[in-house]
């Protein structure tokens, strides 16, 4: 079997669990992301069809929040917070102490796969701000050398 028939498959048996479901363009996003590490463009066309949507309403939900993506990821995502608490709280510094712990710079992923660094809005813990997320942990009151520690169990 080709991994293309493997893909469709895949992307049908997703699909086929949200048949008729209006709304349901982000839980199928976050699913197809789940499956396959990211929204493969070639599988917008059919969420669209299946969702009666135009498939630039698709593309548009996809490449606008910052939680999807229809680029491939690393194996370990990390999201460091971007808002204002955050700031206020030098997260600057932590940018910096995580480009310098993983060698690339937001937007970039490892040349291993390894890791993919973004910035974000907010995650949800302003009040222990600065804070970042790795896949779907939270780390928060963040300085260099927790950093540091944090970045040693992804490794």
């Amino acid at each position: 079997m080709k991994s293309e028939e493997i893909h469709l498959s895949k992307l049908d048996k997703i699909l086929s669990n949200y048949k008729g479901q209006e709304g349901a363009l982000l839980p199928v996003l976050r699913e197809v992301q789940a499956e396959f590490g990211r929204i493969p463009e070639e599988a917008i066309d059919g969420i669209a069809e299946a969702l009666k949507l135009f498939p630039s309403q698709v593309y548009g939900v996809a490449t606008f929040y910052s939680f999807l993506s229809i680029k491939p990821q690393g194996k370990n995502i990390i999201r460091i917070c971007k808002c204002m608490p955050c700031f206020l709280k030098n997260s600057q510094t932590i940018i910096e102490s995580v480009e310098k712990g993983i060698g690339i710079k937001p937007g970039e992923t490892t040349p291993d796969g390894k890791f993919c660094f973004q910035l974000t809005n907010c995650i949800g813990v302003c009040d222990k701000a600065p804070a970042m997320m790795i896949n779907n942990e939270v780390y928060v009151d963040l300085t260099p050398s927790k950093i540091s520690q944090i970045l040693k169990t992804y490794k």
